[in-house]
């Protein structure tokens, strides 16, 4: 994918940082200690205490916290904040045509655990969108697992994959979400199948941005291939297959390899939200 570095997006929220999902633990430190590093902090004339200073259980907000600037990690830093603004102006430019005004997600990155307005996770839980946060969660080390254990390398697969979560937002936004839950309390039995539909439609979305990109000229060969193998990597049917050996449809809550690459194919082919109303469509 052709891009141009460019530091970071203001949108981005770096939580590297922080251990325990963004919450600080106890010092660990007793009151001698503490007197001893003050004292130490006056013969050195550095500040040894605030390192070991924190709040019991308490939480620490992250925009006070300097952003992490890990060279191993910095270019990727900086390619997410490409796609995550890129992306969001796509659908900043397409929401008047919808009657809506676009508000902008905010990226979160961080390592091993993250506390979110819609509770605790774990990187085992892979990147996702918390709707009462408006929040993406990626940790920058699940691009290597989508490399190594799915078979899905290239900038342009790890691109579908935040599309895909910003196509959430976009649903919040247009109210589509709300209505998918609300259904699926009434409707315990219809549940998946509406898991299924909503996730769909959110690899049609990033599949709209796709197309943007292509008619701007940021595509190179072999990117539209990266994303399509992305999106049948994490299938529910092969991630069963590899999993369990054996595949549940009905226990589908994202859709099957050949679902998630049609669907992407869509958006990318026409670039219309009208398109994407996988909640009309008879044949997924």
């Amino acid at each position: 994918m052709r891009w141009t570095p460019g530091g970071r997006s203001r949108n981005l929220e770096d939580r590297r940082g922080l251990g325990g999902g963004g919450m600080r633990r106890g010092t660990g430190v007793g009151l001698g200690g503490l007197l001893i590093l003050g004292l130490l902090s006056l013969i050195f004339g550095r500040d040894l205490i605030s390192p070991f200073l924190g709040t019991t259980g308490g939480s620490a907000p992250a925009a006070r916290e300097a952003p992490v600037h890990d060279p191993r990690e910095e270019r990727q830093v900086e390619f997410v904040s490409f796609v995550l603004d890129d992306a969001q102006q796509t659908w900043a430019r397409l929401f008047p045509a919808l009657g809506r005004s676009y508000q902008a997600a905010t990226l979160v990155l961080f390592r091993d655990a993250v506390q979110s307005a819609c509770g605790f996770a774990e990187s085992a839980t892979g990147p996702f969108y918390c709707p009462g946060d408006h929040k993406v969660y990626i940790d920058l080390g699940f691009y290597d697992e989508l490399r190594e254990r799915f078979g899905a390398p290239g900038d342009f697969a790890q691109a579908y994959v935040l599309a895909h979560e910003i196509g959430h937002h976009v649903q919040r936004l247009l109210g589509i979400e709300e209505q998918v839950r609300r259904a699926q309390r009434g409707n315990r039995a219809a549940a998946n199948d509406l898991s299924v539909r909503m996730e769909l439609q959110a690899d049609c979305f990033a599949g709209i941005w796709g197309h943007s990109t292509a008619r701007r000229d940021l595509l190179e060969a072999g990117d539209v291939e990266e994303a399509l193998t992305a999106a049948a990597a994490i299938g529910d049917d092969r991630i069963q297959r590899q999993t369990t050996g054996r595949v549940a449809p009905e226990t589908f809550t994202h859709g099957s390899s050949r679902q998630r690459m049609r669907w992407f194919r869509r958006g990318m082919e026409t670039g219309q939200p009208s398109a994407c109303n996988t909640f009309e469509a008879t044949d997924l």
